[in-house]
């Protein structure tokens, strides 16, 4: 291992002495892995700190199981979704070669809590700071179901977080007021047996940027694309302060990276900077994200009556119930548009899922709407029924690869979605025609 400044290497041995530190429970280390700058340097230290200890001690063995967890809110930016999912593959084999005690999970949340079944099914009103259903939602709530299964199974966990004090005078508020003096383990806000763990708290700005700039990843990954990332996203008044200088290294950011339809932010400033630094492919993103903010509170585009058939008429007139139906197909046919254009660039991108849709027909169907259904959005946008299938992004990158151009991988979903429903309606007579059919005129496209 190469020499490390006297502070990086000092988190090391006591993340080391943490971890051998013997308990009744042997209780399993959760970290919470965004695939950002923080989560990638605490993850980068443990891992090290693994291997001081088998190096220091060749008969140890690493008995404690940590877990690497990522929550996917399913509406994460695209160029992340994609560098996190190949992240955690990478570490997922490095682990399992090296032999160490790291497992990689990920939490979804479940469809009735989805920002689409939530906003476009149920038409609950995008999120603000006073109305942010969101976190609750796609975040804390798969998280802590995982924390909770786990805790069960081992009677109690240690959740490592990469905030640092350094982040905000909010973050750093936090920290304290959960923190207990003299010790490094604080209890969980909301989870009484598990405990929190905060190993690069006091860590600088320019002291991720070097872990990240100068440490190997231990996993094997090229830190390289993550700094890029950072690079592109960042607002141009603002220049990362890194320890490292070359060409190659001219400036990183203090980005943060979420959802690509958060609307609690009032400006998306790392997806404006990555689509002026050459992502131009999500421009239709940032504006149909802005779309939704500019049409909040829009009245023609609320119910006079919340879901639970409240009023909610001001003294003006103007009303703050849920979306009308009208509104939600609006937005389920602009949404798929979008998603369809963007995979003529980018293939592999799902904005939405088949369940999502499948669930938000259910919900329509319950809120009266028996005249337009999602399938006809669907068909009307695509040509076809709606394929009664989803794969992961692994898959789909894996079938992106594979194609010569995104028109080949559309076509090939055209034809899985035949079949399927083929499948679905225990009618697989006429399936081959209709493949011939579909292919034939395919050809018939491309030559003209």
């Amino acid at each position: 291992m190469q020499k490390l400044p006297k502070n990086i290497a000092k988190i090391i041995d006591e993340l080391i002495d943490q971890y051998l530190e013997e308990d009744r429970y042997n209780r399993s280390w959760i970290i919470g892995f965004s695939g950002g700058k923080d989560s990638t340097v605490l993850l980068t230290l443990v891992w090290l700190a693994l291997i001081k200890i088998r190096k220091d001690n060749p008969t140890e063995i690493l008995k404690r199981q940590i877990f690497v967890v990522c929550n996917d809110t399913m509406v994460e930016n695209p160029i992340i979704d994609e560098y996190v999912n190949n992240v955690l593959q990478t570490i997922e084999k490095a682990a399992k070669k090296q032999q160490l005690p790291i497992t990689v999970k990920t939490t979804t949340p479940q469809i009735e809590d989805t920002f689409w079944y939530c906003v476009i099914g149920k038409g609950y009103p995008v999120p603000n700071n006073s109305f942010r259903f969101c976190t609750e939602k796609m975040k804390i709530k798969p998280t802590l179901n995982f924390i909770t299964n786990q805790v069960a199974e081992n009677g109690e966990a240690i959740i490592l977080i990469g905030t640092r004090l350094d982040e905000s005078q909010q973050r750093a508020k936090s920290i304290r007021k959960h923190g207990v003096k003299g010790h490094r383990l604080s209890k969980h806000p909301l989870n009484p047996s598990t405990y929190t763990y905060a190993p690069i708290k006091e860590l600088m700005l320019e002291e991720i940027w070097y872990i990240i700039n100068a440490i190997p990843s231990p996993w094997g990954f090229d830190n390289q694309i993550l700094f890029k990332i950072y690079s592109d996203a960042s607002a141009d008044d603002y220049e990362c302060p890194t320890i490292i200088t070359s060409d190659s290294h001219r400036s990183c950011g203090q980005s943060r990276f979420g959802c690509w339809v958060c609307t609690v932010v009032k400006e998306d400033k790392s997806m404006t900077a990555l689509i002026k630094n050459g992502m131009g492919w999500m421009k239709p993103l940032l504006e149909f994200r802005n779309k939704l903010v500019a049409n909040r509170n829009v009245s023609k585009y609320r119910n006079k009556t919340r879901r639970n058939g409240q009023l909610a008429v001001d003294e003006t007139g103007h009303k703050q119930g849920n979306y009308t139906i009208e509104y939600r197909i609006q937005l389920l046919r602009e949404l798929l548009s979008i998603q369809k254009d963007i995979q003529q660039y980018r293939a592999s991108i799902d904005l939405i899922t088949s369940q999502e849709l499948i669930a938000i027909q259910v919900i329509w169907y319950r809120d009266g709407n028996f005249t337009t259904t999602v399938n006809d959005i669907y068909n009307e946008v695509y040509g076809y029924d709606l394929p009664n299938n989803n794969i992961g992004l692994e898959e789909r990158l894996l079938l992106e690869k594979s194609c010569n151009n995104s028109s080949h991988y559309l076509l090939i979903q055209e034809l899985l979605a035949l079949q399927k429903n083929k499948v679905l309606l225990m009618k697989k007579y006429g399936l081959q025609t209709d493949l011939e059919a579909r292919l034939e005129r395919y050809v018939k496209e491309t030559e003209t």
